[in-house]
């Protein structure tokens, strides 16, 4: 089943189950995917939607953080309920071991010795881990491998 069409299909279940904050999430992740399609004037496949839910996920992640910031925990817990209902339609998250293992690969691959190498190393990770690693995790992993390896 399509990531879309499973969307729809847990937006019916919740609507019946009388779900609010599921109904209002899944709705919201919906008319992301609607927007994307207009801007691409297109209908997505399962590859984009991820893009889609990867991107409400990290803004769920820098709420919660300004939430925090704010000591606004009624926020923080909504977000957070929320977060967890967007990771639910993501790929399983990598772990940090997996994940330097891929980094340790593409820098053998581009030969990169220094910290100056680290878009090349990134160009060549982040298609391997899309949806399934953050862009900031995997940058600090490729710069404190870089910078081991530079040093």
């Amino acid at each position: 089943m399509a990531l879309q069409e499973r969307l729809r299909e847990d937006l019916k279940v919740a609507l019946r189950g009388h779900d609010a904050c599921r109904v209002s999430i899944i709705r919201v992740l919906l008319a992301e995917c609607r927007n994307e399609e207009k801007a691409r004037m297109k209908p997505l496949d399962d590859a984009a939607v991820i893009d889609v839910l990867s991107r409400e996920a990290k803004r769920r992640k820098e709420s919660i953080e300004a939430f925090n910031a704010g000591k606004r925990s009624d926020l923080v817990a909504q977000e957070e309920a929320a977060l967890a209902v967007v990771q639910e339609y993501l790929p399983e998250q990598m772990g940090r071991e997996e994940l330097v293992k891929v980094v340790r690969e593409a820098i053998d691959v581009t030969g990169a010795q220094s910290p100056k190498d680290r878009g090349k190393v990134m160009a060549r990770v982040m298609p391997q881990v899309k949806g399934r690693a953050s862009g900031k995790d995997v940058g600090e992993i490729v710069g404190e491998l870089l910078a081991e390896s530079g040093a």
